[in-house]
Order: C-alpha cells, then structure tokens, then sequence
C-alpha cells in the first residue's frame, strides 16, 4: 500500500516527506510506477521535451533509462505553499561507453487534489564527472 500525500501543503516535514517519496520512486527506475505518482493527463517539460500524459510519460522513462545506466537520484526540498512543491536535484549516471555525468536541476511541481502530480517542470544540466568523483 502506497502512502498518498495530497495538497495542501502547509507542513515542511509533510512536504519533505512527499519529496522523499518521489526520489524512493524515481531510484526503482521502474517507468510505469514512477508514472503512476502522476495524473492520467499530467503535463511535463523536461529539458526541451515535452510530454502529456502517462502512456508518453513511461515511453520517454524507457527511453531515459535505456540512456542513463545505473541511474541514482537525490531530490530536496526547496519550496512548497498550497499545492506546489520545487526541489533541487542531483542524479549520476553512465552511459554505454561508461562516461560518467552528474546532472543538476530544479523541477517545479503541481499537484491534484488526488496528490498526484499534475505538471512538472525540469530544468537540468549535466556536466562530465570521473568515476572515482561520484557522490551518489
């Protein structure tokens, strides 16, 4: 049984929690239940991308998992009223040739009064890191 927090958002340790809950999901990188934390009709933009809906939310995973190989994420809190949450992020990563990349972000959440998340905004950059300078 999932643990579901909906908005509003009133309480730091509860919209702390909901953080940790989508980093715990997104570390499964398992695309259909990380797709599942969000509305049928959810609204993304990742980077340039942009995605509607959880059938294109679980395609573009697929494909961002098939790239990003042993994937490991650390989400924090930055800011939350009503039912909106930003976090800052960091994940690692390496591709097939086993170059290794940090990627560095804020995402901007919207949530339904369901407490899944209805939009989602990404902003990220990578930078090429060393194996031996992982933090993650």
């Amino acid at each position: 049984m999932s643990i579901v927090i909906a908005p509003p958002f009133v309480d730091p340790e509860l919209a702390a929690k909901k953080v940790q809950l989508a980093q715990d999901l997104w570390n499964t990188r398992d695309p259909e239940k990380v797709a599942s934390a969000y509305t049928e009709d959810s609204q993304w933009r990742n980077r340039a991308e942009f995605i509607q809906g959880r059938p294109a939310i679980v395609a573009f995973l697929r494909r961002k998992w098939d790239r990003e190989l042993d994937y490991k994420l650390k989400k924090e809190l930055w800011a939350f009223h009503d039912n909106h949450i930003a976090v800052k992020f960091r994940y690692e990563w390496h591709d097939d040739s086993g170059n290794w990349f940090r990627s560095y972000g804020n995402e901007l959440w919207e949530f339904a009064p369901s407490g899944l998340m209805q939009r989602r905004e990404a902003s990220i950059n990578d930078i090429p890191i060393r194996a031996e300078d992982r933090q993650l």
